[in-house]
């Protein structure tokens, strides 16, 4: 089985005027919403054997502040262009070209992307992955590349779900 968490970049800045999509930073706001979930994650026993990221400003803090809550070495982390401006069959392949010896995978991106791999892979459908949302999908298979869009969703949860 494999297991692949689908994680928003946590909510960024749109304060500092003239900087590219790609070099905006995240917000205050952002910063405690990434610890308080990855300190979640932690507190519930999740933790991938390998992360990727955006290069995007936004998606790589975001990871960044995981890997330092989930207590993974940043060689566990890798940037990947082409996580950025993704489209859903691009996500696919670059999933599906995931090494094996991996059972777990966090990939770090953005939306809609995330939203559209999710909802491919569910039998219902999710409205939307917010700022900071987790979306953990199980697929039944020994290798990546032999997934298809069918998988469990195991969990699914982001700040303001917590904070009710």
């Amino acid at each position: 089985m494999k297991k692949l968490y689908l994680v928003r970049h946590a909510k960024s800045s749109w304060r500092h005027e003239g900087l590219s999509d790609m070099d905006r930073p995240l917000k205050g706001s952002g910063i405690r919403d990434a610890y308080n979930t990855s300190e979640w994650l932690r507190q519930e026993g999740e933790r991938p054997q390998k992360i990727f990221s955006s290069p995007a400003t936004r998606a790589l803090h975001t990871a960044l502040i995981f890997s330092k809550q989930l207590q993974l070495t940043f060689d566990n982390l890798e940037i990947r262009e082409e996580i950025y401006m993704a489209s859903n069959k691009a996500m696919f392949e670059f999933v599906k070209g995931l090494n094996d010896d991996w059972d777990s995978v966090m990939i770090f991106g953005h939306n809609p992307t995330l939203t559209d791999f999710v909802n491919k892979c569910i039998d219902h459908r999710i409205d939307n992955v917010p700022t900071t949302g987790v979306a953990c999908l199980n697929f039944e298979s020994k290798n990546w590349s032999s997934i298809d869009k069918k998988a469990d969703l195991l969990f699914f949860d982001y700040p303001k779900r917590r904070n009710k």
